[in-house]
């Protein structure tokens, strides 16, 4: 599925629950080697997402020379984050134009977040939809530039109020963007207990008209919490993804990879089975049990010819082979036409009607 089908049905939003549009988030994880890059592809692909998003910036566009860090300095060291963003801005328009191609050529969605508005321009040419961190859900003339391109967006939410986030969906409501919201809480590496999925939930209730997502920054246990998020309804799930989990610094250790992607896929695959279907309605293996382990109204008593039925004369019991006992109350006062021995199944043909 490409990105771009999400946002064509929009109303009524299903409650059918559906595998999530899954985005490999590899961010600069390639640390500037095409090699790298090409490598977290094929990856992402043969972990089975959808797409994989990179991230497009400048450190002198992005950041002051004096802002300090907000992840966890024991597992990136760097506690600046313009020395951080100047370490990883070594991809420009030159390179994603590569990268969109090769993901073109094997067949998973390139997409990339600008960070600036020289990014976001080259961007037009490559990407179907825009997606915009939390960190710029406060920089209007930004999403109003992004909005100019009359695409779709994927926004996350993190650090932001409810009214921080009605706020921008008001912004881009004006322009006509589609737009999707994602739950995020941006910090490096979020604790399980600071997950909050139920704001998947929250946000749903608050925008029901709106695709709403997951943004994932929790250490990858056995996918648990991804598996959760699809549970709650989340339409698309992005978590950060790298080709080795074992690599210090950067967005290594809270990243997923392939064989991670793996496991949620299997364990969604299984739920989803188990969900079957939302029609209500009974199963052929269900036959047998509908016969044997239903009732039929029985005699209570030997029913001689001409007898006149009342309640006394009936008892209910298994199997289903008779006049149901929903329709018990059609047989009282109905005469006898053929006599029925105590605790047979009465019979329509047994009945005088």
């Amino acid at each position: 599925m490409k990105i771009q089908e999400l946002f064509l049905d929009r109303f009524p939003r299903s409650q059918e629950l559906r595998k999530p549009y899954f985005i490999a988030e590899a961010g600069v994880n390639h640390e500037g080697s095409m090699r790298t890059a090409r490598r977290l592809i094929e990856e992402a692909k043969e972990g089975g997402a959808d797409a994989i998003k990179f991230q497009a910036y400048k450190a002198e566009t992005i950041a002051s020379k004096y802002s300090p860090a907000y992840w966890d300095t024991n597992k990136e060291t760097i506690k600046n984050q313009y020395e951080f963003f100047k370490k990883h801005d070594k991809f420009q328009k030159n390179e994603f134009e590569q990268l969109k191609k090769y993901c073109d050529e094997i067949d998973i969605e390139f997409l990339c977040t600008p960070f600036d508005f020289e990014s976001s321009s080259f961007l037009n040419d490559l990407v179907d939809v825009y997606k915009i961190s939390s960190s710029d859900i406060t920089n209007k003339p930004f999403i109003e530039h992004i909005c100019s391109f009359n695409k779709p967006i994927i926004l996350s939410t993190g650090a932001s109020t409810l009214d921080e986030v009605k706020r921008v969906v008001g912004w881009v409501n004006v322009l006509h963007n589609p737009l999707a919201l994602m739950h995020c809480v941006i910090n490096y590496p979020t604790d399980d207990e600071n997950a909050h999925l139920g704001r998947i939930v929250g946000l749903k209730q608050a925008f029901p008209g709106l695709i709403i997502g997951y943004s994932d920054h929790t250490l990858p246990k056995n996918m648990e919490t991804l598996f959760v998020a699809a549970l709650l309804g989340a339409e698309v799930i992005e978590k950060h993804f790298t080709h080795d989990k074992t690599l210090s610094g950067n967005d290594h250790y809270h990243a997923m990879d392939k064989n991670d992607m793996n496991v949620f896929e299997e364990r969604f695959n299984s739920v989803i089975d188990l969900i079957g279907d939302y029609d209500v309605h009974f199963i052929p293996e269900e036959l047998v049990s509908r016969k044997n382990a239903r009732r039929s109204i029985v005699a209570a008593r030997n029913l001689s010819v001409g007898h006149r039925l009342c309640k006394n004369d009936l008892e209910f019991k298994r199997p289903a082979f008779g006049i149901s006992p929903a329709d018990y109350e059609k047989v009282l006062g109905i005469s006898m036409k053929r006599a029925v021995e105590a605790d047979s199944p009465l019979q329509w043909d047994d009945l005088d009607q």
